[in-house]
């Protein structure tokens, strides 16, 4: 249930993920057993490239991903499986999916529906800089946390 991209690089941004033949499966082994059964992900923009977040997968996180088109990770914090958005609706749909050397890391490639990739209500994970006096944010918020979150 994953669209990937168009041999000329352009995805159907704005669409929901094509379905793939139900008959059809794909067949891509990552090397779980490196990371202890977490693998990072890597998360950018699909279209500006722009460095959404990191998180983790393992193969029930990187199954659910390949079989819905939406991004799927493990959390540490909570121990168990998550999908990006069940929350707040700001799911992240699968646009392409790089896989490094080794493959033991994997990059999603996105369109972050809602805006924001942070739960902290921020586009992107990374929207602080390091400045001489400490953390400078370069970002502004997309949602309140407190209302989508309720906390």
């Amino acid at each position: 249930m994953i669209q990937f991209m168009s041999s000329s690089g352009i995805s159907d941004a704005g669409k929901e993920p094509a379905a793939v033949d139900q008959g059809a499966s794909i067949e891509v082994k990552l090397n779980f057993a490196k990371g202890e059964g977490l693998l990072p992900a890597i998360v950018q923009d699909g279209q500006s490239g722009e460095v959404l977040m990191l998180a983790y997968i393992n193969e029930e996180a990187w199954r659910k991903t390949l079989e819905t088109g939406k991004a799927h990770y493990w959390s540490r914090s909570r121990n168990k499986l998550w999908l990006k958005g069940e929350s707040s609706g700001h799911v992240q749909l699968i646009r392409e999916i790089l896989v490094d050397c080794d493959e033991d890391t994997v990059v999603y490639r996105i369109e972050q529906v809602g805006g924001a990739a942070c739960h902290t209500g921020h586009r992107s994970c990374f929207y602080r800089r390091v400045a001489e006096d400490g953390f400078q944010e370069k970002d502004d918020l997309v949602f309140d946390p407190r209302e989508v979150y309720g906390k």
